[in-house]
């Protein structure tokens, strides 16, 4: 018999509405919600602690064929629990992926790509980074303490699954895990920067580096760039001082993704 939740006082669905709004709850429980049908499907399997349907959903999209540890809401509950207007039936507790920063630098022999990204504010961006930077090839993100949380909920929808399948971990000292990539790793870490002298599309990106990124309204402090191995800038023309964070970091990542493939040619 599977349980069903109707009450919004239950305790369930305060706790489900904490880990939705508060990253402190998040934290503690080292837990995050996945909402929508796309992250329930793409989502690895042992990474799933509980699952919560609609009865329209189990049934509909589901045969009736109930996954392991499930439980019934009704569509109020649903929708006082979502993060979203519409609801898709749907919604799991997951725990959070943790990751060694050995895992960031992808295969043994290998050449790293890398995000390491500093003050990210906006959920979106976040999320739309993790998404860019699998389709790019990236082997890691390093994010710094005060960026967004990425278990945020905009930010796992924005991620599009990448928040799977990307390796990252946060940072209390970011310029110190920059030398030490340098040191330790022979990683080149190149610094957008608005008032670089070369542009992004002259340096070779085809050994191991990292792209560092900065807030959206500030730009990079200036202890992170001075710790950067270059700075580098987008041309642009018209009026236009500076792209969005994400769509820079997009740039950035994809020159690096066709120098290699063009190595790979030759």
């Amino acid at each position: 018999m599977i349980e069903k939740i109707t009450s919004q006082s239950n305790a369930r669905v305060k706790r489900l509405t904490a880990l939705q709004k508060k990253a402190r709850e998040r934290r503690q429980e080292q837990a995050f919600i996945l909402e929508g049908e796309r992250l329930f499907k793409d989502a690895p399997e042992e990474m799933i602690r509980e699952v919560y349907l609609t009865e329209e959903y189990l049934y509909e999209k589901l045969g009736g064929k109930a996954p392991s540890n499930c439980t019934i809401l009704t569509p109020e509950i649903m929708r006082k629990v979502s993060d979203t207007e519409t609801p898709q039936g749907v919604l799991c507790v997951a725990r959070m992926p943790s990751y060694k920063r050995d895992r960031l630098l992808g295969e043994e022999g290998g050449k790293p790509l890398l995000l390491l990204l500093e003050d990210i504010r906006d959920p979106g961006n976040l999320g739309t980074m993790m998404r860019t930077a699998e389709a790019a090839g990236i082997t890691g993100v390093i994010m710094s303490r005060e960026t967004v949380d990425l278990f945020n909920p905009k930010t796992v929808r924005a991620t599009m699954s990448a928040i799977f399948r990307v390796p990252f971990l946060y940072t209390d000292d970011l310029c110190g895990e920059i030398r030490s990539l340098r040191k330790d790793c022979g990683v080149r870490t190149l610094a957008a920067h608005l008032k670089a002298s070369r542009p992004y599309d002259e340096e070779d990106c085809t050994g191991s580096v990292a792209f560092l990124i900065g807030n959206e309204g500030n730009g990079l402090t200036d202890e992170a760039a001075d710790a950067a191995d270059a700075r580098i800038h987008i041309p642009m023309a018209g009026n236009i001082e500076s792209l969005n964070a994400a769509m820079a970091a997009g740039v950035l990542m994809f020159e690096a993704a066709r120098q290699r493939r063009k190595k790979l040619v030759k």
